[in-house]
């Protein structure tokens, strides 16, 4: 019955690291929600899944048939713009800030020690 510990390595190498890294697999850890690709339709389909966000889209479209138009038809799309652009800013951030994490830790040198 053998035990493993994972433990950072303090800068020091490792003598035998190809034969540890061939024997164990990989365990990379990613927390990131989107990709470069599918950013932008992911990001849609979850801010239109908000029913405050649906009515805006819904005052757009009907603004946007002459009978039933009350606004310019710019004005009434500019609240659902900003309300997407901030959204879409702030969850890129944060995606963004959880990739550097994710690359911090998988790139953190480990030791193994085999009991």
């Amino acid at each position: 019955n053998k035990r493993r510990i994972v433990l950072p390595d303090n800068g020091r190498q490792w003598k035998d690291w190809k034969q540890a890294s061939a024997f164990y697999s990989r365990n990379r850890i990613q927390t990131t929600k989107y990709t470069w690709f599918t950013f932008l339709p992911q990001n849609l389909l979850g801010q239109f899944h908000r029913l405050s966000n649906l009515c805006f889209f819904f005052l757009v479209v009907l603004n946007w048939l002459p009978q039933v138009e009350v606004f310019h038809r710019e004005i009434i799309m500019l609240p659902l713009v900003v309300v997407l652009l901030a959204s879409m800013i702030k969850d890129a951030v944060e995606d963004y800030r959880k990739y550097q994490y994710d690359k911090k830790i998988n790139f953190t040198k480990t030791r193994v020690y085999d009991k």
